[in-house]
C-alpha cells in the first residue's frame, strides 16, 4: 500500500504511530500540503467554452461540467444528482479547452477551489465559486 493511501485509510491512531520520528513527520507534512485545496472533477461539459483573450494576452477559457452521483433512498429508489461547477482555465490549458471541448463532452480535472465576489450593474454584491483547472484529461465523447 502507498503512502498516500495509508493516510487516506488510516484511523487517527495509525497516522499517529506512522509518523513517530521527524523525518516522516516531514514527509506528512510534504503529502499534506500537496493536499490542500485540491479538487479533481470527472464530468460532461454543460456548454461550450466560452474563451476569450485579456488584454494582456493572457488567454481565459470558462466552462460547466456537470457531475453525477446516484444513492437508494430509504424507500430503496434509486436517486441521481447532478452537481453544477463552474471551471476556468487559463493560458495554455485554455488553449486546449479551446482546441478540443465542446458540450456534452467527457472530461477528468485537476484544480483548485477560489472563490470572488464583485458589484453587479445594480451595485448588488454577487459571488461565484470556481475550480481553476490545472491539468485536463479528455476522455470519452459526448455524453
Amino acid at each position: 500500500m502507498d503512502f498516500s493511501s495509508q493516510i487516506c485509510r488510516s484511523g487517527s491512531d495509525l497516522v499517529r504511530q506512522k509518523f513517530n520520528s521527524s523525518e516522516q513527520m516531514s514527509i506528512k507534512s510534504i503529502t499534506m500540503n500537496k493536499l490542500r485545496n485540491r479538487v479533481q472533477l470527472i464530468g460532461h461539459l454543460g456548454m461550450n467554452p466560452e474563451v476569450k483573450t485579456l488584454e494582456s494576452g493572457t488567454k481565459l477559457a470558462k466552462f460547466s461540467l456537470a457531475t453525477n452521483d446516484s444513492y437508494v433512498n430509504t424507500k430503496g429508489e434509486k436517486v441521481e444528482e447532478t452537481e453544477w461547477h463552474n471551471v476556468i482555465a487559463w493560458n495554455k490549458t485554455a488553449d486546449l479547452v479551446e482546441s478540443y471541448l465542446e458540450k456534452g463532452r467527457e472530461v477528468a480535472l485537476e484544480g483548485k477551489l477560489t472563490s470572488r465576489s464583485w458589484d453587479d450593474e445594480n451595485g448588488n454584491k454577487r459571488y461565484i465559486t470556481e475550480v481553476v483547472c490545472h491539468e485536463i484529461l479528455f476522455l470519452g465523447g459526448k455524453g
